[in-house]
């Protein structure tokens, strides 16, 4: 029999967005390598299924977009994951998502059941309850929940080295901790015959949340179609920051917010821009992140304007993937002034350092060696 990991999410396709895209890739790759895989998830609206993935999927509350995101719905997940975890056929090894109490769930069912468990860390949680302005007895929570999670993990698969060093200073050993990097599906994001208009179009591609302080691009756009009359900008994805930018777009011209949308669309807006946007708040312990959002415009070779600091920022500055700006309105339309149509060279030095630096397939192949480690 062959060995068997578990994988417990509260987000899996048909899902979209880069938690459930990274796991989905992990599964594939561990049943590449002769694995079976079990993914314990939450129920949706239609089922979506990969050979040899197995999805035991179970109701779960979800907020008004439809996502399973605040404490209630994070525990109307994690509470009944107790029982799915600690019954059914013992597994090899299991791999857990945040939040945090899915990380602990998955510690205390594991212990029960002589059971190695991953964390895998896509961000540090207790750092972001920080900028959501959450308060100090939650912050406590969210930070012993997180850590005690990450110190029983016999692997923590970091996304950046900033990261993987923060988690080791919090006090997880050395030893167990693996960068594994971060990415897009390459053969999704890829540049495309796409009519160009005459005005600039920026395109923002991925969640709006405190976090991401999107609102500076809607703030220096404003400013910038006053003589410019015939730009676009572009913002689809989810996020609780979305209606209020949408009331703040209603008075800027040329500012488009859909929503959530398929990734080949997003993958085609992105391959018509001329600029795409990402962003991070500085000091929201978010900068340790290096957002996907750069993979995928530099996949559809179109060079990013990137607001903020961090290692998203040190990310286009260090490999020329476009501009690096303070987390300010007048810095990004000063910038939007100085943006021209990318050259054909330059759209394709951008895709192949996304192939290189930037792939999905590249980062899940990573996380498996690390899962292999175990079995």
């Amino acid at each position: 029999m062959s060995p068997l990991v578990r994988i417990a999410t509260r987000t899996y396709p048909p899902d979209v967005g880069a938690a459930p895209f990274r796991l989905r890739a992990l599964a594939r790759e561990l049943v590449t390598r002769g694995y079976e895989v079990e993914v314990v998830t939450v129920a949706a609206s239609q089922e979506h299924t990969d050979p040899g993935i197995r999805t035991r999927r179970a109701p779960v509350l979800r907020d008004a977009d439809g996502n399973v995101r605040g404490y209630l719905q994070y525990l109307s997940f994690d509470v009944p994951l107790t029982a799915r975890l600690l019954t059914g056929r013992r597994p090899d090894v299991v791999v857990h998502e945040p939040p945090p109490t899915t990380g602990v769930v998955t510690r205390l069912t594991s212990r029960v059941r002589g059971i190695p468990y991953v964390s895998y860390l896509p961000d540090i949680w207790s750092q972001g309850a920080v900028a959501a302005g959450a308060p100090k007895p939650v912050l406590k929570g969210v930070e012993l929940a997180e850590f005690l999670a990450l110190k029983g993990a016999a692997r923590v698969l970091a996304v950046t080295e900033p990261m993987a060093r923060t988690v080791i200073a919090g006090g997880v050993r050395p030893e167990r901790v693996r960068v594994v990097g971060n990415g897009v599906d390459v053969e999704v994001f890829r540049p495309a015959e796409t009519a160009r208009g005459e005005g600039l179009h920026a395109v923002y591609s991925g969640t709006m949340s405190e976090w991401q302080g999107a609102e500076v691009f809607v703030r220096g756009f404003a400013e910038f179609v006053r003589d410019h009359p015939g730009a676009k900008l572009t913002m689809v994805g989810g996020g609780v920051d979305v209606p209020r930018l949408r009331n703040i777009a209603r008075e800027v011209s040329g500012v488009e917010l859909p929503g959530t949308v398929p990734p080949e669309r997003a993958a085609e807006l992105l391959a018509g821009a001329d600029v795409a946007l990402a962003s991070l708040v500085p000091g929201t312990g978010y900068d340790l992140m290096s957002p996907t959002k750069i993979f995928a415009a530099t996949a559809c070779g179109t060079p990013v304007l990137f607001a903020g600091v961090g290692s998203g920022a040190d990310l286009v500055r260090e490999n020329d993937l476009g501009w690096v700006v303070e987390h300010d309105p007048a810095a990004v339309t000063d910038t939007l002034r100085a943006v021209r149509k990318p050259e054909p060279g330059t759209r394709e030095r951008l895709r192949q350092w996304a192939i290189a630096n930037g792939s999905l397939a590249s980062a899940a192949r990573r996380a498996g060696d690390a899962v292999a480690e175990l079995l």
